[in-house]
């Protein structure tokens, strides 16, 4: 590898050292709001892996250290594919738990680069080719992986800072992935010139500093979902007009606004109420309507999209109602919170003892029994039919 002119190594260095303070600070941000998410816990370990590669990745440390020492480095880097994929899946999903399995493909891939490096290339092993091709389609696999995690996952969130720096994260991770995918497979041996290994570094560098800005503009509590003991479905009646509340059957249980965490700062005293919008309340009524008397919850296919066109408004506007006015940050869980409460009254009504515990979930609008009892434990502490048996045992 030519060694870079003084300029361009100190321009290169200046930029790695900018880039990793930023990547600390990351990592303090997100270990501060939320330590125990998984989210969160993700993205420490991003942020570190990415220090690693910084690192690893700089032209002199590839050009001067032995290849068995640059294995550990490389291992982490290859390996950031892997946690890149999982830090999308726990960022877009507020019920994301870390599985055994995350860490045994993060080791596997890990273990995998690091062999290659130490002794598979370069050697007559036949094996060299297919790990080699194996090890380069990690981050095209993973970052198709997280594309789709994404894909399924977005357009449910309801807090729409987080909306567009998940979408951010995504879209620049997945291509800064693919292109230095691309710019490796180019190069001789798989290590970027003194050029393009500046050009990498300031990539990441944008990508991380827009994150890093966003990030401390958002709240904890915009970003990440609040920690919450599982409980009984309380009652929530949103704030509707009067007469709305007064000529609407009982609103159903539905998952009261998240309680911060108590590590959180208190929130700021309220200002001055705004003045009543006659055309939110309208949707309000309309809203309240659709879900408690038409029971649209009901429809295994129900959208934000779906529900917003059968109310005849924009998406926004509906998303902006059900997140700032009823307090609920994710589409699916308001929704399951009817369904959920359905439920509960079906299983706690003792004329409907013999009605088997999957027609109830099905007939509230779940799509299959697993993703009921999932909800239902969550929400209750207690499986369907203990709930059941508990209930009518009081009775």
């Amino acid at each position: 590898m030519t060694a870079l002119p003084l300029s361009s190594s100190l321009l290169d260095a200046a930029l790695r050292g900018v880039l990793l303070a930023l990547l600390l600070v990351l990592t303090l941000i997100l270990g501060r709001d939320r330590p125990r998410l998984p989210s969160a816990r993700a993205g420490v370990l991003l942020a570190l892996g990415l220090c690693i590669q910084v690192i690893g990745s700089t032209p002199m440390f590839e050009a001067s250290v032995p290849r068995t020492w640059q294995a550990p480095f490389v291992a982490v880097s290859v390996g950031n594919a892997v946690l890149f994929w999982v830090f999308v899946r726990a960022l877009f999903d507020d019920d994301f738990a870390l599985r055994p399995v995350h860490a045994a493909s993060w080791l596997a891939v890990a273990a995998l680069a690091a062999l290659n490096c130490a002794i598979v290339t370069g050697s007559a092993s036949v094996l060299a080719p297919v790990t080699i091709i194996i090890q380069r389609a990690v981050p095209l696999v993973f970052a198709v992986l997280a594309a789709m995690a994404a894909a399924s996952q977005w357009r449910a969130d309801l807090v729409e800072g987080r909306r567009r720096l998940r979408l951010f994260i995504v879209a620049t991770g997945i291509g800064y992935s693919l292109g230095m995918l691309a710019v490796r497979l180019a190069s001789p041996r798989g290590q970027l010139s003194g050029p393009s290994a500046t050009a990498d570094v300031a990539m990441l560098l944008l990508i991380v500093a827009v994150v890093v800005w966003r990030m401390v503009r958002l709240a904890g509590s915009e970003l990440f979902p609040a920690a919450q003991a599982p409980a009984a479905i309380p009652l929530l009646i949103p704030d509707l007009p009067p007469a709305v509340a007064e000529a609407s059957p009982p609103a159903p249980l539905a998952p009261q606004p998240p309680i911060e965490a108590p590590a959180d700062p208190p929130p700021p005293e309220p200002g001055p109420e705004p003045a009543p919008d006659p055309a939110e309340d309208r949707l309000a009524e309309s809203l309240q309507h659709a879900m408690v008397v038409e029971h649209a919850y009901r429809s295994e296919d129900l959208s934000i999209a779906t529900l917003a066109a059968r109310l005849s408004v924009p998406e926004y506007r509906l998303r902006r109602l059900i997140n700032q006015r009823l307090g609920h940050r994710n589409f699916n869980a308001f929704v399951n919170g009817f369904r959920l409460a359905e439920a509960t009254a079906a299983l706690a009504d003792s004329s409907k003892r013999e009605l088997p515990v999957l027609t109830i979930a099905l007939t509230a609008g779940f799509q299959s029994i697993g993703p009921f009892n999932r909800a239902f434990k969550a929400a209750t502490g207690l499986t369907p039919t203990e709930f059941r048996k508990k209930k009518l045992a009081d009775s």
